[in-house]
């Protein structure tokens, strides 16, 4: 009878221990989705300049120009015979502007750089004041932002598109007691702060408008509590620790009862 005793109890045990645990349910990631599973994606995605964002803008012309422009260089060096602008980001202000050389005040905001590249150009050319200028311009502070139970960090994002997934492989993934029902994207419209949960174990995820981050979101996230019941990790591990402890309980019932008779 001893015996059977401990068997209950290390059974009874087993079942406390597996229902803190975490189910494949709570983190595995795109559950939905199948072999051959097609979504469509924002592929013409680009970021918008917006005020606080640092631009590195890179003004290019023949090498026989480099008198022209000088004006627009701080600092220069001559890169395959075209002189580059080497000048530090130009911050955009609260009005969406930069102060912008000879051009004076430009005003940047809601522009894509690419947009913001033609402009430059077609303003540097219309002005007289370059011939067939090239100008380049990069975000240089690109950047995402973690804040969670794990501690803070940031990334820096180079190629100026970055999918909510790919910023979680960025950051070194969640830790599995991330509660992945509660990971949210905070990102700063119109002077307001937005926040929205996105949930990686859906393909729906790839439909929600905040799933392309743009610079200085932060994705915060929580892990679960432990004060409170995890009633999906318990159902699952419930059901069949319930079902195993039956079995056991019915045959070393059946055991008792055979030594009993024998006796």
């Amino acid at each position: 009878m001893k015996a059977i005793n401990k068997v209950l109890l290390v059974a009874f045990c087993a079942t406390i221990a597996l229902s803190s645990c975490v189910t494949p349910s709570q983190v595995n990631y795109l559950q939905d989705m199948r072999h051959g599973s097609q979504i469509e994606l924002e592929n013409k995605f680009q970021a918008i300049i917006s005020p606080y964002d640092e631009l590195d803008i890179y003004v290019f012309g023949p090498s026989d120009d480099e008198k022209l422009l000088k004006p627009f260089n701080i600092s220069s060096s001559t890169i395959g015979g075209s002189s580059i602008n080497r000048r530090g980001a130009y911050l955009v202000d609260v009005n969406g502007n930069i102060q912008f050389p000879v051009l004076g005040e430009v005003h940047v905001a809601g522009l894509t750089r690419l947009q913001l590249q033609d402009s430059l150009r077609i303003r540097l050319e219309k002005d007289g004041l370059l011939h067939q200028p090239v100008v380049i311009a990069r975000f240089a502070n690109f950047k995402i932002f973690f804040l969670g139970a794990e501690g803070g960090k940031s990334i820096t994002i180079s190629n100026e598109r970055c999918t909510f997934l790919e910023a979680l492989a960025l950051c070194g993934d969640l830790s599995v007691y991330t509660n992945r029902n509660k990971i949210a994207v905070m990102r700063e419209i119109d002077g307001k702060m937005v926040m929205r949960y996105l949930d990686p174990r859906s393909s729906s995820v790839f439909q929600d408008p905040f799933f392309m981050l743009q610079q200085n979101d932060f994705i915060i996230t929580q892990n679960y509590n432990t004060s409170t019941t995890r009633t999906e990790a318990r159902n699952f591990v419930s059901m069949w620790v319930s079902t195993a402890m039956s079995t056991i309980t019915l045959a070393l019932t059946i055991i008792n009862l055979v030594n009993r008779s024998k006796n």
